[in-house]
């Protein structure tokens, strides 16, 4: 056979190889050693009839690519852990970019709009926050101490029940989700509003950044989080109302499947924000403003690499193209 029609037979078998081990979808063990059977096979017969050809170099680099990534899969037990973090949540936010731009755009709007509200509408504000609440941050803001409220109890108590509070209104989130996304949709709508209004409340008062040194510090991971939870939710709904190509059963079930693992990454960030809520916020009014400020970029930085920079990188990598010749 000559070489050119040896390509031209095996070509859309090495591409299938080749998208097998550089794509992002994680392969079977024995589907991998079964294709390498072949590729191995190809090497030789190339290694044979035409040892001088370029097509020897390409094989036998799939070659050894493909011993890595069955080894890699076989011991991926042992790296489960890591494995999830590194690789497997990126790559479905990937998947599911769009899902997490609609949860942001929903959310995003639903905070003009009770920014807008609170704006036009002199009562609202008490109507979204409840008239003690507001009473209180009246207090305080007249007191000098704006973010007061969050000084109360104790270190581990406040951190332990806020973060509770906020794991709840993450699986809630996700959980309503299944109503077609509009249960999530509620509740970003809601939490949208709420923040909205809420900031509004400071600006109105004149002390709107000294709101956002305090509050931001543990909000930026915990607002984010929510986002990223009503993304979750999102696909759950999504999974539901265009199964596509897949039956409704099992479209679900791969909705829930990567709908909770997206879930479960938020969970870190939802307890760190705790942690700077309970331990760090309430001392936001003593600490430097370049302290605060850092504090706020550095968690909003890195949670914003996680899931919108990052996934674009992995799968860029895993994807990077490998000409035959």
């Amino acid at each position: 056979m000559r070489e050119v029609a040896f390509i031209k037979q095996n070509k859309e078998k090495w591409l299938h190889f080749e998208k097998a081990i550089f794509g992002k979808t994680l392969q079977n063990p024995d589907e991998l050693a079964s294709l390498y059977i072949h590729l191995v096979n190809d090497l030789s017969y190339a290694q044979t009839y035409y040892p001088k050809s370029k097509i020897i170099l390409y094989l036998n680099n799939l070659a050894a690519k493909a011993f890595q990534k069955i080894y890699k899969t076989k011991r991926e037990d042992t790296n489960r852990f890591v494995h999830f973090w590194k690789t497997e949540v990126p790559l479905i936010v990937y998947q599911y970019r769009r899902y997490v731009m609609y949860s942001f755009i929903i959310f995003g709007t639903f905070v003009g709009i009770g920014v807008l509200s609170a704006i036009y509408d002199d009562s609202f504000i008490r109507l979204i926050l409840g008239n003690q609440y507001v009473n209180m941050s009246l207090e305080n803001i007249e007191a000098g101490d704006p973010v007061a409220v969050y000084k109360s109890g104790s270190n581990w108590g406040s951190f332990f029940g806020i973060t509770l509070n906020n794991l709840y209104v993450g699986i809630r989130t996700f959980i309503f989700g299944v109503f077609g996304g509009l249960g999530t949709g509620y509740f970003l709508l809601h939490n949208g509003i709420m923040l909205g209004a809420f900031q509004f409340l400071f600006y109105k008062h004149g002390v709107f950044w000294e709101s956002v040194r305090g509050i931001w510090i543990h909000g930026a991971m915990e607002i984010f989080a929510i986002v990223i939870e009503g993304a979750a939710g999102l696909i759950l709904g999504a999974s539901i109302l265009f199964p596509k190509t897949y039956s409704r059963l099992t479209s679900f079930k791969m909705g829930v499947k990567d709908g909770v693992k997206i879930l479960i990454s938020t969970f870190p960030f939802t307890i760190a924000a705790g942690f700077l809520e309970g331990y760090v916020t309430r001392y936001s009014n003593a600490m430097p403003k370049w302290l605060s400020v850092s504090i706020i970029l550095i968690t909003l930085s890195l949670i914003s690499f996680y899931y919108l920079i990052y996934p674009f990188i992995l799968n860029k990598k895993l994807n990077k193209p490998h000409a035959i010749i």
